[in-house]
């Protein structure tokens, strides 16, 4: 696996493209969308890491950008057209950081057009490029940090968001402007933190080094087995589950990732992903 500073101008899909050429490898898909004006850390298994891409997909992130008051837009940043806009000269900072209070913790959010959802097999954003707008359902995310600070002009404001996978930074962008009485959008969304990669972990695409595979599961409980043990493994076998409520990442003797194993039943663990012999 690696992880990339994404450039903007580029999709998450161009940078797997480049990537496939950079190592010679076909088998390389993205953990966590990036969209193509939004910079920062995208992670990206490669090879064998591929099979380990969903215990990277559901952690949480982090993210820096800007939220502009006083317009709103068709794609809720400042790469759509803008669809209305509004007198917001005397909201204050104040007022500003009341509002991301009320949209900090578990809230429900609507999950906006241009997104890569899925409704009735298409994705919201090859229907919103149609002019087609569907019924979404509200989802339950969590931020657990929305910081505001204010910058030299009064309607732009840095927003600095931790939340869970699944959360979109320009929907919030633009349900903070509803709740001010107006309207907002986002601009130069920057994603710093993807669970335990940081923008320190990140290179652009031309250095990009390949991490070794247990780095995918760093964030998973440990396991040391034995010889036979990782023999049982490697055959798929459903071993007594260790401590603790997984998933487990599984090593053997010389300290090779050989599997991820979930809890099956009360007492059992049962493999997801194996990678011993493969």
């Amino acid at each position: 696996m690696t992880v990339i500073d994404k450039p903007a101008g580029m999709t998450s899909h161009d940078v797997v493209n480049q990537l496939r050429r950079h190592f010679g490898e076909k088998r390389i898909g993205h953990a966590g969308t990036l969209d193509p004006g939004a910079t920062g850390v995208l992670v990206v298994c490669v090879g064998n890491a591929t099979r380990l891409m969903r215990f990277l997909s559901g952690v949480d992130k982090s993210y820096v950008g800007e939220i502009v008051l006083g317009a709103t837009t068709t794609t809720l940043d400042n790469e759509g057209e803008t669809t209305a806009t509004f007198d917001m000269s005397a909201i204050t900072s104040d007022d500003v950081s009341a509002a991301a209070a009320q949209l900090t913790g578990e809230i429900l959010q609507v999950p906006p057009m241009v997104s890569a959802l899925k409704v009735d097999g298409r994705r919201l954003h090859e229907l919103a490029r149609e002019g087609i707008e569907v019924e979404r359902e509200p989802r339950p995310v969590t931020v657990s940090r929305f910081d505001i600070a204010s910058t030299p002009d009064p309607l732009v404001y840095v927003a600095t968001v931790d939340c869970s996978t699944g959360t979109y930074v320009r929907t919030l962008a633009d349900d903070l402007g509803r709740l001010l009485g107006g309207g907002a959008h986002l601009r130069h969304l920057r994603r710093t933190r993807v669970g335990r990669f940081t923008l320190a972990d990140a290179h652009p695409i031309a250095e990009a080094t390949l991490l070794p595979v247990e780095t995918a599961v760093q964030h998973l409980a440990r396991i040391g087995v034995d010889a036979p043990t990782a023999a049982l493994v490697g055959h798929g076998r459903v071993l007594p589950a260790p401590a603790g409520d997984g998933p487990w990442a599984l090593f053997d003797p010389d300290g090779e990732l050989i599997a991820v194993y979930e809890r099956f039943g009360d007492r059992d663990a049962k493999p997801v992903v194996v990678l011993s012999g493969t």
